[in-house]
């Protein structure tokens, strides 16, 4: 039922598109008429309920037992409610992530996706984080620490600090994937940040289930932790747009606050010669969102200065679909790693 509902809807979605007014709108009007056709769609499609016991069982025949996966997703059960039955089957593949996990070998194993965590199924920046040339400050021997540097991982505030080389924060770490890749690739000490209890009950998770955790810390923030890094990454959401539910936050950015914030408190926290990598897409200028020319006045208002940047091309699946309404933005797409430096 829900399958019908969700044809007819696309149905009646495709015929707009043929139209003038459609086919002369500009990038940014094509982007926006598009997130309204699907907050439509998914107003439509959220009409379709099912009740849930306050066990979290169905109460219909040969339902599934889904407990796990709601428990996992809302918490211990109280009382009887009611669910669309889009949202339950979004919970539900949220608990297929979290069982099965996702395979990557840059991070030394499976990374396992909590309800409401960004899942890294993107490869991009998992790609661009693991191949990209460490600042040569984290790879000088016998670097000297600097004042502000951070103490190692669980050392008394009398023993002596790490070194500049041997530190790197991660900013917005969600399941903590890069984190683990910068542990992975030989970074003494990682700092993964995130102000979401959902992403650090899953980073932590991650981290312990890899064996980091003498490598990782996972700590409640907003945005920075105190002290500064030689190496400082974040992967911010890369469309400067309100999101229409909390599952969307790993992908919009309003008014580009968390791009913005991570640029304006990079230089404090960057220790001498040290680097900031900002991993972005440019997906934003093709939908005429965000021009290149505005990220490069907000990088030169931060006070910083690229040093580098790395490309890939995107490699999903939405990519090659000329059916899909943002094709030719999708197609177009490259994602950055820009190396950031103080001025």
């Amino acid at each position: 039922m829900l399958t019908a509902l969700g044809n007819r809807a696309d149905r009646s979605q495709r015929r707009p598109r043929t139209s003038t007014t459609t086919s002369t709108a500009g990038p940014a009007e094509a982007f926006h008429l598009y997130r309204q056709a699907r907050s439509q769609r998914a107003r439509t499609l959220n009409s379709l309920l099912i009740p849930l016991n306050d066990d979290y069982t169905i109460p219909l025949r040969r339902a599934p037992d889904i407990r796990q996966a709601c428990e996992e997703a809302y918490g211990p059960a109280k009382t009887a409610s009611v669910t669309s039955l889009r949202a339950l089957l979004g919970v539900i593949g949220a608990h297929e992530w979290r069982t099965k996990g996702i395979e990557l070998p840059e991070a030394g194993g499976r990374i396992y996706p909590h309800f409401g965590v960004f899942a890294p199924i993107r490869r991009e920046y998992v790609d661009l984080v693991s191949t990209t040339l460490l600042p040569a400050v984290c790879t000088e021997l016998g670097a000297r620490p600097e004042p502000g540097a951070c103490p190692p991982l669980g050392a008394r505030a009398s023993s002596p600090h790490p070194g500049a080389r041997s530190v790197a924060f991660d900013i917005g770490t969600g399941t903590g994937v890069l984190a683990a890749v910068l542990a992975r690739r030989g970074i003494e000490r990682v700092v993964a940040t995130d102000i979401d209890p959902r992403a650090l009950a899953c980073a932590r998770e991650n981290v312990q289930r890899l064996g980091l955790s003498e490598r990782i810390d996972v700590v409640q923030a907003d945005l920075f932790p105190e002290g500064r890094a030689a190496l400082v990454v974040c992967n911010p959401p890369w469309i400067p747009a309100r999101p229409s539910s909390s599952m969307e936050n790993g992908i919009y950015d309003p008014e580009s606050r968390m791009l913005r914030g991570f640029l304006r408190a990079l230089p404090e926290h960057l220790v001498t010669g040290g680097e900031g990598w900002l991993i972005l897409s440019d997906l934003a200028e093709h939908f005429g969102l965000r021009t290149r020319a505005q990220l490069l006045e907000e990088f030169e208002a931060a006070g910083l200065r690229v040093v580098g940047r790395n490309d890939v091309a995107p490699r999903h699946p939405r990519a090659a679909d000329k059916t899909d309404p943002l094709h030719i933005a999708r197609a177009a797409e490259i994602t950055s790693l820009w190396r950031l430096a103080a001025r």
